[in-house]
């Protein structure tokens, strides 16, 4: 890869939507990617339409978690090798099923990541923030949205 010159045309993008993304092993793959020549790398996470596909309802704590992961990922890097990161919200599992978590049910799930992301982290005043913001009175993290 290094000698093809590639590195120096392109940028990966590191995909993982798990709640327990393995944050050793992202670190591992970074340096990898460094050491073959690549200087910046991308993540990508989902918040919504990637946990299943007959899904309906977005379990906000399965991205959050998958957020506050990749973080780990980040904060646990080298500074200047993260370039950005790619929420993504699929419409379908895949090319042949039906769709599954339309946006407006999703739409708290991608206050919570985006809020996550750029805080760093998620607390109860986040929490509370999201909910101002969203004109709710309890968002459920850990359970589907009633």
């Amino acid at each position: 890869l290094s000698e093809s010159g590639v590195p120096q045309l392109v940028q990966p993008m590191i995909w993982d939507y798990t709640a327990d993304l393995d944050v050793e092993g992202k670190v591992h793959l970074i340096e990898k990617y460094r050491r073959c020549g690549f200087s910046k790398v991308w993540f990508a996470s989902a918040f919504k339409g990637a946990t299943g596909v007959n899904q309906s309802l977005t379990l906000i704590g399965h991205h959050l978690q998958n957020h506050l992961r990749w973080l780990a990922v980040a904060s646990s890097s080298p500074a200047d090798v993260l370039e950005g990161i790619v929420l993504t919200g699929w419409q379908r599992y895949d090319h042949f099923s039906v769709l599954c978590e339309l946006l407006p049910v999703a739409i708290p799930s991608l206050a919570v990541c985006l809020q996550a992301l750029k805080n760093g982290g998620y607390s109860e005043k986040i929490k509370e923030n999201v909910e101002k913001l969203l004109g709710m009175s309890n968002l459920e993290i850990d359970t589907f949205m009633r």
